[in-house]
């Protein structure tokens, strides 16, 4: 698991329920990411754009759930390496029923390794703070 990784407490919860359940059912999974910055997401937008790599997001600094401390991602640990080569489909419903959103089932951007608990509120909501309760992540 990442060392920090900054979410907010009741989504920290989700997250090692998910882990924990998944290590019951035999597989064992590492977070590889929680909160980012807007300037470490800005340097992942540029990824595939105007920096070598893959493109890995479609979200620009302040517009992933990452920067608001609700979204992690995930691999599979196999053999004591990180892979992505594992069941998403098997850890997408573990997931699900435990109430996290899984960005597997996305149809425009498919981010298998993509977990987040937004409590039904929009990035909108996120980004300008309206309606959030903050009691909904404690």
């Amino acid at each position: 698991m990442a060392a920090d990784i900054n979410l907010k407490p009741k989504v920290k919860r989700l997250m090692n329920q998910f882990l924990a359940e998944c290590k019951k059912q035999g597989i064992e999974l590492i977070v590889t990411q929680g909160y980012r910055t807007k300037e470490e997401q800005d340097r992942l937008f540029a990824q595939g754009r105007t920096k070598p790599g893959n493109i890995v997001t479609n979200a620009k600094g302040g517009y992933s759930f990452h920067n608001h401390r609700v979204a992690f991602d995930v691999c599979f640990l196999i053999d004591k390496h990180a892979s992505y080569d594992g069941d998403w489909n098997k850890i997408g419903a573990i997931g699900k029923r435990l109430g996290l959103e899984w960005g597997g089932d996305w149809k425009e951007f498919l981010d298998r390794p993509h977990w987040q608990y937004t409590a039904g509120y929009s990035l909108n909501d996120f980004i300008n703070w309206k309606r959030i309760n903050p009691l909904k992540f404690i």
